[in-house]
């Protein structure tokens, strides 16, 4: 479609000016533009050199031009190079191409817009100069038609009167004389500013606004030409690039690993034969022991407290909690109605198989107190309470989740109330189109069904956690405490558990008493779901926990591939039970509703 500035914005010259020379410092601010992202490519370029150059390996390192994964780094450190060589091309093309240009254009459209702009006032100050002297002339015609008029009347008054009026009559003459002078400057000057207005505007004008169109038409253009040379040059540098990046990943192929530990054999191999067997050197015909049993029994009584100061900083049954896991495979799940006789089956799980407590603590006792409870609170599933509060006692559980219920009721109730609105508000369009269109209110009915759904289902899941907590607080009577979670000293019994004796646990008690106040602030393991016992089970060996059938507990751990199921009955009683004699319900936020049977 066609447009002539100079016959559609005659009278627009003001606003032409001012479009004109926004169009001039939106052609600045591009090239500032341009010339920041010059300036971001050569900086990357230069920080990309710098990190090549800082990692890439020295030469008195024989090492790394040794093994396939120096030579693969050093590779890929030398396409970083070129490709910061490449940032730096496209830079310079933009720099070149784009901001020199653009500023020696801008100079160039300045002095051409000035010299368009000028002609256009000298034309407005002619059409405006013509109009001054066509107004000049027409009040002077318009001073002497009024004084002729009068000089006329007077002498008419003298003729009537008869009296002698020679004088008045020639001054009357000579007024009409100067307003018909007047009358012809006027018609001449009338004419001329005529002729110059057909002249200014459709002549001068058209082709001064012209000249402005074509001028800012040639401006956007070169925007445009400017955008496709950045698009371009950034274009060619891809392919580059692209090659680049494949060098790297051939590079990342080229690791050999049995390559590169037979070169470690290559480098350290001696080639001597292991060293053979140690004779044997008997002493014992010169050797006299004279040990009492009162100085055996005092050494190990000293073994035993020096062993002792490995023993945790926690309370025994946070020690086990964390520590104690059944190591055999699990009772498999009975197949009789009845499975009680199951419970005391030889496969629950012994704790001959396990390694010595003492042994799993001495790292921990090795590192510093800080590192020792972030070691600790490593273990937690997460900081964050659990969606079904079964990290709470039963009875502030159901208040909880009733509290939650309400809530979720009062919203369902005003997403219905949003509803019904809504579609009261549809019915209205649908009536009387004029007012709304009802197509309009389809994505905020949907939305509004979708949130209720998903309410609703909200709901439902935190009302079986009710249920499930009504239930537990019934059965709660009826359940059954855990088997024993002593603590053991060293000494075995001969099936392989740990034993202690009562002194033994009280000499325990009073070395750990000083480390409890660092470690009272210790929450238990959030629960990450609930479970329901299938079988009754007879936890009688240590990190083990007894339950009768149907009872609901807190699951704390998931099975890690042993068989064996780390649960929670209350705060003080945690223990693994057989995976196969309990039904899990996980909460949303773990893994996934996944249920073992």
């Amino acid at each position: 479609m066609s447009c002539n500035w100079g016959t559609e914005l005659w009278d627009q010259f003001e606003n032409l000016e001012k479009h004109t020379s926004w169009g001039i410092d939106f052609l600045e601010r591009y090239t500032k533009f341009v010339k920041e992202r010059v300036d971001i490519e050569l900086s990357y370029a230069k920080q990309i050199r710098n990190l090549s150059k800082k990692y890439y390996p020295k030469r008195n390192r024989e090492d790394e031009s040794r093994y396939t994964w120096c030579l693969a780094f050093a590779a890929t450190l030398q396409q970083l190079n070129e490709l910061a060589a490449q940032k730096e091309d496209l830079a310079e093309n933009l720099n070149s191409q784009i901001v020199c240009e653009l500023a020696r254009y801008t100079q160039e459209l300045k002095t051409e817009r000035k010299t368009h702009f000028q002609d256009g006032r000298r034309a407005q100050q002619h059409i405006e100069s013509s109009w001054k002297q066509l107004e000049s002339s027409k009040r002077r015609y318009e001073r002497d038609c009024k004084e002729a008029e009068r000089a006329q009347h007077i002498s008419d008054r003298i003729d009537v009167e008869k009296t002698d009026g020679e004088k008045t009559r020639q001054t009357a003459q000579q007024k009409q004389q100067a307003a018909e002078e007047s009358r012809k400057d006027y018609v001449t000057s009338l004419n001329q500013f005529n002729q110059d207005q057909h002249q200014h505007y459709h002549t001068l004008v058209p082709v001064i606004y012209q000249r402005i169109q074509d001028m800012e038409e040639r401006r956007i253009e070169r925007v445009s030409e400017a955008m496709r040379l950045s698009a371009e040059a950034e274009r060619k540098v891809y392919p580059v690039l692209s090659h680049c990046l494949d060098a790297m990943m051939d590079a990342a192929e080229s690791i050999q690993p049995r390559k590169d530990t037979r070169h470690v054999v290559d480098v350290y191999k001696t080639g001597f034969d292991p060293p053979g067997d140690i004779e044997f050197e008997d002493y014992s015909a010169t050797m006299r022991r004279s040990i009492s049993e009162s100085s055996y029994l005092n050494n190990r009584a000293e073994g035993r407290r020096h062993s002792r100061k490995l023993w945790p900083f926690l309370r025994k049954n946070k020690l086990l909690n964390l520590l104690s896991s059944p190591r055999q495979p699990p009772p498999p799940p009975p197949t009789s109605p009845s499975p009680g006789a199951a419970v005391n089956s030889p496969h629950s799980p012994p704790t001959s198989s396990r390694e010595p407590i003492t042994q799993r603590l001495s790292d921990l006792m090795s590192s510093s107190s800080k590192t020792r409870k972030q070691c600790l609170r490593s273990i937690k599933r997460g900081v964050s309470s659990p969606a079904d509060c079964s990290h709470l006692p039963p009875e502030q559980r159901r208040k909880k989740l009733q509290i939650r219920i309400n809530n979720i009721n009062q919203e369902i109730q005003r997403e219905k109330e949003q509803r019904d609105a809504l579609l009261k508000m549809r019915e209205v369009y649908e009536r009387s189109p004029q007012m709304g269109d009802a197509g309009s209110l389809e994505p905020r009915l949907e939305e509004v069904k979708q949130n209720l759904q998903k309410m609703e289902e909200e709901l439902r899941r935190i009302q079986v956690w009710l249920s499930e907590t009504d239930s537990g607080l019934s059965d709660h009577s009826s359940r059954r405490q855990g088997g024993g979670c002593g603590l053991n000293s060293q000494a075995t019994t001969p099936d392989g558990s740990y034993t202690e004796d009562h002194n033994a646990e009280l000499h325990f008690k009073s070395r750990s008493s000083e480390f409890d106040d660092e470690f009272d602030d210790e929450e238990p393991l959030p629960s990450i779901g609930t479970c329901k016992s299938l079988y009754p089970f007879q936890g009688q060996n240590e990190g083990t926990l007894s339950m009768v059938e149907g009872e609901l507990l807190s699951v704390v751990e998931e099975d890690k591939g042993d068989g064996w199921t780390r649960v929670r009955r209350n705060l003080e009683e945690e223990g693994y039970v057989p995976t196969s004699y309990i039904k899990i319900f996980l909460d949303s936020s773990t893994k996934g509703a996944v249920t073992y049977i």
